[in-house]
């Protein structure tokens, strides 16, 4: 077996079908956190901590497992937000990664935050601090749907 097909970004290239992932915008006070990926693909670009659904496993349940396996943080599901899709192709069309990503507002309940390899960096920001960051995609309209779930609950 090679480096390239022991590496899970790699064994994701050129899906046969899409992987399902489930995300958590954890709000407290007011801001929401953002982790700046550690992994390929888009090391370095801010998101909300996240990962893929295990087999067994409900949406909200692998939300909060990602969330506290990647930061250590725990929570409470409020709500679930819109799902994104990520369909990636190469130049030659064929679809490289396809993702559908489905968000959960989520209320902080216990933890500070910690980086380590799947979080190079960790910030609670206000949904104006998240435009001046490298984000992924549909990131922002996330970030305002958790907000409005959570309203004053925070």
């Amino acid at each position: 077996m090679s480096a390239e097909s022991d590496d899970p970004a790699w064994r994701r290239r050129y899906p046969v079908r899409p992987f399902i992932a489930a995300s958590a915008a954890v709000v407290r006070d007011g801001r929401v956190l953002l982790a700046s990926r550690g992994q390929a693909p888009m090391r370095g670009i801010y998101t909300l901590p996240g990962g893929q659904v295990e087999a067994g496993e409900t949406l909200a349940e692998a939300a909060l497992r990602e969330l506290h396996e990647e930061v250590g943080v725990a929570a409470e599901v409020v709500a679930g937000l819109t799902p994104l899709e990520v369909i990636e192709r190469d130049a030659n069309g064929a679809v490289l990664h396809h993702f559908v990503i489905h968000p959960h507002a989520v209320r902080w309940l216990s933890g500070e935050p910690t980086t380590g390899p799947e979080a190079l960096d960790l910030r609670w920001v206000t949904p104006a601090e998240a435009h001046d960051l490298p984000t992924t995609r549909g990131l922002h309209d996330v970030i305002a749907q958790a907000l409005a779930a959570i309203g004053d609950k925070a």
